[in-house]
């Protein structure tokens, strides 16, 4: 019944719905590590506030080249919650202008924290508004303490697409924060990540806002594994659904033609009967059908006169004929 899959069309059939299958498996396992990856940072996204701060130095690969970044640690250590001491380099400071903390648009002060080993960590200290004056403007900025600090905070990735640095308000300037091309900039190795500030001792100034993190979308990575998942089985089953429906219409097609080849000649059609007709009530229904026909066409009286007298002529030709017969 299904020896047809052994034909080259339906092989070839098969091995493109399996192969469409394995890849559509592929993606959705993608999309599942996606997903725990991305599950993975929101959990130490949440954690911040309630695990123990680790030393930065146990997380980020330290710098050895001045005015070069670190390796970046990678999507698997962001929002790390770690802590570090060292003193501030204002003289390095850094303005990100065009940042938005609920829908107000300001600028976020970054601060070098040189470390004792001479190595230093840019902290992301807060967010402060624009001046009245407008984004071009400088903004007011708390001075940064002088002396040791202890910062706490969570790991920040370099950001893509870097801008250019400007040097404006007596601070670098740039839109985008990318540490390594911050990090050409200074005197000094720079980690090859950023601190998001949450905690510092002393006290950070309360004029700073804190930078609020945003969720990963984790439930949408899971989504899509599901979806490709189900494509791969959709793709099996249609390829065996047409599988299916190929077998019924050879097998109808088949035992037509073996019923048909048993009875009688083989492929002749039956004669149709053909019904005999009476001739005396065939002849019966014309003229009475004529009859019916002559009474619903007007009648012209010229006319109705002639047929009569012809009708009487007909008939005394016949009485005539009749007479002159021998008995």
């Amino acid at each position: 019944m299904y020896r047809f899959l052994l034909t080259p069309r339906w092989l070839g059939a098969a091995a493109l719905a399996v192969v469409a299958a394995v890849i559509m498996v592929m993606l959705g396992n993608w999309q599942l590590r996606r997903y725990e990856e991305r599950s993975a940072i929101n959990d130490r996204i949440d954690a911040a506030d309630s695990v123990q701060a680790v030393p930065l130095t146990s997380v980020l690969t330290t710098p050895t080249a001045a005015g070069t970044a670190g390796a970046s640690p990678g999507k698997g250590l962001a929002w790390t919650k770690v802590t570090v001491g060292g003193r501030y380099d204002v003289t390095h400071e850094i303005q990100a202008r065009g940042r938005t903390v609920d829908g107000d648009v300001g600028f976020e002060i970054i601060t070098p924290l040189v470390l004792p080993d001479g190595t230093a960590v840019l902290v992301d200290r807060g967010w402060v508004p624009a001046p009245p004056g407008g984004a071009g403007a400088a903004p007011a900025v708390p001075a940064a303490p002088s002396g040791d600090v202890t910062v706490v905070g969570q790991v920040h990735l370099s950001e893509s697409r870097p801008t250019a640095i400007e040097h404006r308000n007596g601070r670098l300037d740039t839109r985008r924060v990318s540490v390594t091309r911050l990090a050409g900039e200074m005197r000094y190795p720079v980690y090859g990540a950023y601190v998001l500030l949450t905690e510092q001792t002393p006290a950070n100034d309360p004029a700073f806002t804190r930078i609020p993190i945003d969720h990963e979308d984790a439930w949408q990575n899971g989504g899509y594994a599901v979806q490709w998942w189900l494509f791969a089985g959709m793709a099996l089953i249609a390829f065996g659904w047409q599988a299916r429906k190929e077998a019924q219409i050879r097998s109808g097609s088949g035992s037509g033609s073996r019923s048909g080849s048993g009875s009688g000649s083989a492929g002749a059609p039956a004669k149709p009967r053909v019904k005999l007709r009476d001739r005396v009530a065939e002849a019966d229904r014309r003229r009475e059908a004529a009859r019916m026909e002559s009474l619903r066409a007007p009648v012209d009286r010229v006319e109705e006169a002639d047929r009569k007298r012809e009708a009487d002529r007909r008939q005394e030709a016949a009485r005539q004929a009749a007479g002159g017969d021998p008995t």
